[in-house]
């Protein structure tokens, strides 16, 4: 009652009783909002079957930022009808909690690649790497067949996953130790990758540029992308999200 009976005009030309009054406003706001942080254990809830990037995903990954696919590609579908129907289901926050920094995108010069993987076959994802149109006639994407060329040089992984395992990615010990080997195990289907399997769920293993005596950029690259959307079984999640 007392706001309602100033005189607005008078206020509006009192800075330092408007700048007090602004300042209060913005700090009962930030209260509100801030305050129940406090109270809980986490602001995302977590989704059964999300987990860690492998090795050879988190290279891939690496690339994919490298080359700037985020710029005319996002990871994050609206809960829209139109975008569920042509992408699939919508993103959970879960989905890229592990991500630093994360790709959502803001610009979809192509689509959304959120739930690719597995859509498309390997050799599919090779051909358009390499010349967008042969599969796409209308795409106006550059061409990267420059990665089937070069070998794969990620660095030592094992430090890659201990940063990552700083700022909150339950990377463990074995993970970090068997980093290196991890990353050569999943692209070549003679390894023995009943660990890495085990360690890291609905990990692919085979050869994905089409040359298995290589392990290349490609092989990265596509391993990261026949991922995306792959780990979460939506409506186990839908299930969870259900009022009890």
């Amino acid at each position: 009652m007392a706001f309602k009976a100033l005189d607005h005009g008078k206020l509006e030309r009192n800075v330092g009783l408007l700048g007090l009054l602004a300042l209060i406003a913005v700090m009962i706001g930030g209260l509100v909002e801030i305050a129940p942080l406090f109270w809980i254990d986490s602001t995302v809830e977590k989704v059964k079957g999300v987990r860690p990037y492998t090795p050879l995903e988190l290279a891939g990954r690496n690339i994919y930022i490298r080359e700037g696919c985020y710029v005319c590609h996002s990871q994050m579908i609206r809960p829209f009808r139109d975008e569920v129907e042509r992408y699939g289901h919508y993103s959970l926050a879960a989905e890229s909690m592990y991500d630093h920094p994360f790709q959502w995108g803001s610009k979809r010069t192509g689509p959304d690649l959120s739930r690719v993987g597995g859509r498309y076959s390997d050799q599919w994802h090779r051909e358009h790497l390499k010349d967008p149109r042969s599969v796409v006639p209308e795409s106006i994407m550059p061409p990267y067949a420059f990665l089937a060329e070069h070998d794969l040089k990620p660095g030592d992984m094992a430090a890659h996953l201990t940063a990552l395992r700083d700022v909150g990615v339950p990377y463990t010990k074995k993970d970090i130790e068997r980093a290196n080997a991890d990353l050569a195990a999943q692209a070549d289907p003679d390894a023995d990758a009943a660990d890495l399997a085990k360690r890291y769920p609905k990990a692919q293993i085979r050869d994905y540029d089409g040359d298995p005596a290589r392990l290349t950029e490609m092989d990265a690259l596509i391993a990261y992308l026949q991922m995306l959307g792959t780990l979460v079984d939506f409506k186990a999640a839908e299930a969870q999200e259900q009022p009890k």
